[in-house]
């Protein structure tokens, strides 16, 4: 899943070079940190943070594949 975020995420920024992608697992939790540029933020936020909630629905669709439950945190 971590690379299918990756995937996302780039080709929605300015510079894919600075995408930080970090994960951790607590029991059945998936917690995933982005971290991307300062100019970026906006894009990966969106309009009323639309795109911040589809990024937070498709990772959940995927994790409830697994049967575990995931969580995005956008890190400036």
């Amino acid at each position: 899943m971590k690379e299918f975020l990756e995937f996302i995420v780039k080709h929605l920024v300015d510079r894919p070079e600075s995408i930080v992608v970090e994960f951790e697992e607590k029991e059945n939790n998936q917690i995933f940190k982005l971290k991307v540029a300062e100019g970026d933020i906006g894009k990966i936020i969106g309009r009323h943070g639309q795109t911040a909630t589809s990024l937070r629905v498709l990772l959940k669709a995927v994790a409830a594949k697994e049967g575990k439950r995931a969580v995005l945190d956008i890190i400036g």
